[in-house]
């Protein structure tokens, strides 16, 4: 499976789960295992905010892209990220954000 990724600013969570042909996304499964080679499934017949275009399968091989959530402290992995190719079954891992930074207030203590 190749999965490409497009990036959006928001704060929503992804979390997907891969087995076979089947991409489980926040709890919602989406079984592409009938599909054969050749075949196109438009985004329109997807009922899923999370697909941002068509799923594919060439030479056996599902192709997808889905939208990316990008927190306020993203990354350049998430900003620009790279495909997610050979995906192996069970949680996908994506770009993580930056670490977020606590500004500690001053402790001098002024005379």
């Amino acid at each position: 499976m190749l999965i490409k990724l497009s990036p959006v600013r928001c704060d929503n969570v992804l979390s997907v789960t891969k087995a076979g042909d089947v991409l489980t996304i926040n709890g919602e499964a989406f079984d592409f295992s009938l599909m054969s080679n050749g075949d196109t499934l438009p985004r329109e017949a997807i009922a899923s905010e999370w697909f941002a275009g068509d799923v594919s399968k060439v030479e056996g091989e599902l192709t997808l892209t889905l939208m990316l959530p990008l927190p306020a402290h993203y990354s350049p992995e998430q900003a620009y990220p790279v495909d997610l190719a050979d995906v192996p079954d069970g949680l996908v891992q994506f770009p993580q954000p930056l670490p977020e930074v606590s500004v500690e207030p001053n402790s001098e203590e002024q005379e």
